[in-house]
């Protein structure tokens, strides 16, 4: 395992977007505009998050491809932009609220929001991405943390668990729960290994807008008590550590990393409420 913290590389250019892409009204913002519709989608709506959130798993799938020890976190940022473009699809995180790259690659002790640099990825990494896609007028939104090489047990297994909690989270979901359910059982199985669970990052709201204001705790929290109804499209993103759930942020005002410096994982999902509980859309 590298017992080197990270730290900051060099990031390229901002990669272009050809003017025939439909742009998120945030790009060239200081930040989007309020949303201000329905948390309950239509059917075209869910239509198309549907086909956004399948690009967006399809590209997770390419950049898997090319993660290897050697490869730089910016080459994989160019891979999920060059898939996101040749499908139609904007890179959502480009140019939201001023990210200047088109994926998040959030490496070891990085808990969200690592932005791909020159850095290589070494033996025994492990590196989360997280890529969202906009194409016809929403978003769809997943990632998951890969290992890269030879990677020591502690690592494997806080990733292969953190899937678990994810997806044990998502049986969770049925029309007239309130959200907290969804942090109760991440806590629960979290705590059966002595896992932090943190609180300042959290699932959301995603469709028209990248993150419409639905906040989905990933702790047990008492005060999450929004009913859960068919037709909400939301993420489950939980973010495990095998330390404290203390962060601090670097000053590019973006990449979030345990303070203890221990390792974290993550996997997200963007769901459909159905009429007997979530569907998978960020499937390729």
């Amino acid at each position: 395992m590298p017992s080197d913290l990270l730290t900051p590389g060099t990031i390229s250019p901002q990669r272009a977007v050809p003017s025939s892409i439909e742009r998120p009204e945030y790009v060239g913002q200081v930040a989007p505009l309020p949303y201000n519709g329905p948390l309950v989608r239509d059917a075209a709506t869910i239509e198309a998050i549907r086909v956004a959130s399948r690009i967006a798993a399809q590209a997770l799938d390419a950049v898997e491809a090319a993660i290897a020890p050697g490869v730089t976190t910016d080459e994989l940022d160019r891979v999920g932009h060059e898939f996101l473009l040749d499908h139609g699809a904007y890179p959502s995180t480009l140019g939201y609220r001023g990210y200047p790259k088109s994926l998040c690659s959030s490496v070891n002790e990085v808990i969200c929001h690592g932005i791909p640099d020159d850095r290589p990825l070494e033996d025994g990494d492990i590196v989360n991405i997280d890529i969202t896609a906009y194409r016809g007028g929403v978003h769809g939104d997943t990632n998951k943390t890969y290992l890269v090489g030879d990677v020591d047990e502690t690592s494997r297994l806080l990733v292969e668990r953190t899937h678990e909690a994810t997806l044990r989270a998502i049986k969770a979901v049925r029309p007239g729960r309130q959200l907290n359910v969804i942090g109760r059982v991440i806590e629960s199985y979290a705590a059966r290994f002595g896992y932090g669970v943190v609180r300042d990052f959290t699932g959301h709201g995603v469709g028209p807008a990248f993150h419409d204001g639905l906040i989905v705790p990933h702790y047990d929290d008492p005060s999450a008590t929004t009913v859960i109804e068919q037709g909400m499209t939301f993420t489950i993103e939980p973010m495990l550590t095998l330390g404290g759930i203390e962060w601090d942020q670097w000053d590019d005002d973006w990449t979030a990393v345990t303070r203890d410096g221990r390792r974290t994982a993550q996997f997200e999902h963007t769901l459909l409420v159905t009429e007997s509980g979530a569907e998978i859309l960020t499937l390729p």
